[in-house]
């Protein structure tokens, strides 16, 4: 006797209704798309306990002809697809047929609809994919699902639901991703009778970013809109210094469609490459456009994965748009202080804590202030310390005469000292006096070097827009400059010379920066190194060092770039022979990216090295040469400004 046995159909449709209906959330995901394809305006879902006891699903599309009502609930019954052909451009969310079927299959369903063209409305009413009633009803054009008591008749299945919060929470992901693939559709959402969710539709992507992520998300983005042959990129992607711990906030739509792609995700991040600090991702709302027979949706049942005939085109035009809009939209990192704005961070007077000590400790009465004795010489001008060390600009020097800060301050404590009647006030007859300086020569064309003089602070310089005035370094890092007497800039001077190297390496691809060594270095490898090395010395090559295969797992290097100290050559060659190693000999578009950025960290100067007034300077007027230097190649900012309103603030001045 056989054992294969024909299913019925009602066994049948449970199985497929598991491959469709997973959670509340695959019912909420496909009667949403199914009113995005009809045409709707205006969505509304309402869910309760999660979605496993009530969902409602209203829109105001075409609605369904009566006539095809029980029809759409035979499985493999739909409208957007009617012959082999459709499958290769599917233009639409839903094509499969198979969402009303499944649903209706383990639930108690409820449609209410009226196509446009009709007069009088639907209802329709299934339970376990058995008909109940079939009537006529009163209602606006567009269509209204309800669905009750999810799994009712598969307990096993129900019994795989999370808790209502984590099914509720399952819900509003999906509708924050479909609001923010069609920003021209205004959603409701309401949970559990509260409204979590509600955008406008008036066809603007920021406006649906605010409502559903938020005003502090929003204001952390800049814009994307960039076209590459037939692939359209458009929306937005976070600044650098707004980069998250992980890639949730990472969000790809392709023609309408939210999808995980690791192209995309792959492109992003390379795009944003040496912007965002190691272990930090960027954020964004990206939308694709593309020829439909450019891409498969076909290949996983939720259609969240898809697949590209060519992934080059997709990963270029993400990385090129991105790119783009970092070196047009992103700024300089701003400084701000963060000041308490909420009562309850204040801790509240109460009168009565420790009444019993306060009654108890004996209190001595206040002693009065000494007095400092009376000036005896009136209005005399104590030169403060901040005064004496304060830069000066090139006009407050005279050639003839340099301003001698060791004797002004030593007059400043004689006359201190003599305020307090430690010691005699010099005589009248103390050169004391500021002799005006003569004007400095006009500006020529050319902008000129920064101008020192002996015993004295390094002085002004000028770009074509920008006065910068030199103040210091602090903790032998950070550069201090005072820029057009509006901000602030403070530079980290390794990052900062990092980059312009890593930059100017690139420019030149490394081959015109190379120099030869006094002596030959030989650098002994790992067996897996040396292997890997030896079968990719070009690599080496293009990044201007001259290596040759000395035999015995051991390299020969006769020259190297000119910026890296011959120290560190041996060190920096096993590194890259080690990269090589694993295979990254070829990273996408900026195939030597790792080997310029690897020489450019060990040429840069380092953090609490000592450095003259004018290396210091000449790396500031590089960056000020190039504004679109912002952050080191491992992805550090470079330079934090301070505004002058914003200090000004701090001292109540503002």
């Amino acid at each position: 006797m056989g054992v294969i046995n024909v299913l019925d159909k009602h066994v049948a449709e449970l199985i497929a209704a598991g491959e469709v209906v997973e959670r509340p959330a695959s019912v909420i995901k496909e009667l949403v798309e199914n009113a995005i394809d009809a045409g709707a305006r205006h969505i509304t879902v309402e869910i309760k306990n999660g979605g496993t006891t009530f969902m409602r699903v209203t829109d105001d599309g075409c609605g369904i002809a009566k006539d095809d009502v029980r029809v759409a609930f035979l499985r493999h019954a739909t409208s957007k697809v009617k012959q082999q052909e459709d499958l290769d451009s599917i233009a639409t969310l839903g094509f499969r047929g198979e969402a009303l079927a499944s649903i209706s299959a383990v639930s108690r369903l409820q449609l209410i609809t009226r196509n446009v063209n009709e007069d009088i409305g639907t209802s329709y009413l299934i339970e376990g994919g058995e008909e109940q009633s079939f009537d006529d009803a009163g209602c606006p054009a567009g269509t209204t699902f309800v669905i009750r008591d999810l799994f009712y008749n598969i307990p096993a299945r129900a019994k795989f639901l999370k808790k209502d919060v984590s099914e509720g929470n399952a819900v509003s992901n999906i509708i924050d991703k479909t609001a923010l693939s069609h920003p021209e559709i205004a959603f409701t959402y309401i949970r559990d009778g509260k409204q979590a969710l509600k955008t406008f539709g008036d066809g603007k992507l920021l406006s649906a970013i605010y409502s559903v992520f938020g005003r502090e998300f929003a204001n952390g983005l800049i814009p994307v809109d960039y076209q590459l042959n037939a692939i359209t990129v458009s929306g937005y992607v976070s600044k650098p210094v707004h980069s998250r711990p992980n890639r949730n906030m990472q969000n790809f739509f392709i023609n309408g469609r939210f999808v995980k792609s690791r192209t995309a995700m792959a492109a992003l991040e390379e795009a944003f490459k040496h912007s965002v600090m190691v272990g930090k991702f960027p954020s964004c709302v990206l939308s694709l456009r593309l020829p439909y027979e450019m891409i498969d949706v076909n290949v996983h049942p939720a259609k969240i994965e898809v697949r590209f005939i060519n992934e080059r085109p997709v990963f270029d035009a993400i990385y090129h748009a991105v790119k783009t809009a970092l070196m047009q939209h992103d700024t300089q990192k701003q400084a701000t202080f963060k000041q308490p704005t909420a009562f309850r961070d204040v801790p509240q007077f109460n009168p009565f804590r420790n009444a019993d000590a306060i009654i108890k400790t004996p209190q001595k009465p206040p002693q009065p202030a000494p007095q400092a004795p009376a000036d005896p010489i009136g209005e005399l001008d104590i030169l403060d310390a901040a005064e004496l060390s304060a830069p000066k600009r090139l006009s407050d020097v005279s050639e003839d005469k340099p301003f001698d800060i060791i004797s002004k301050q030593a007059i400043g404590t004689a006359k201190k000292e003599a305020a307090f009647g430690k010691t005699p006030l010099p005589a009248k007859e103390t050169p004391f006096v500021n002799t005006p300086s003569p004007q400095p020569p006009a500006p020529t064309e050319e902008p000129p070097e920064v101008v020192m003089k002996d015993n004295a602070q390094p002085m002004l310089f000028k770009q074509p827009e920008n006065e910068l005035l030199y103040i210091g370094e602090a903790f032998g890092t950070y550069i201090i400059v005072e820029r057009n007497q509006k901000e602030l800039l403070f530079i980290d001077k390794h990052a900062a010379h990092e980059r312009i190297i890593y930059e100017k390496l690139k420019a030149e691809k490394a081959g015109a920066s190379s120099q030869l060594l006094l002596q030959p270095v030989t650098v002994t490898l790992g067996k897996d190194e040396y292997d890997a090395a030896v079968q990719h010395l070009e690599l080496f090559n293009a990044c201007a060092f001259d290596v040759e295969d000395f035999g015995n797992a051991t390299l020969l290097v006769r020259s190297a770039p000119q910026y890296l100290d011959a120290a560190e050559v041996g060190d920096c060659i096993t590194e890259m022979a080690d990269y090589i190693a694993q295979g990254k000999n070829d990273i996408f578009t900026e195939k030597m990216d790792w080997f310029y950025h690897n020489v450019a960290c060990r040429s840069a100067v380092k953090a609490g090295n000592k450095n003259s007034a004018q290396e210091l300077m000449e790396i500031v007027k590089m960056l000020e040469e190039n504004p679109d230097i912002r952050y080191c190649p491992h992805g550090r900012p470079v330079s934090i400004v301070m505004k002058k309103s914003e200090i000004e603030r701090q001292f109540g001045r503002v």
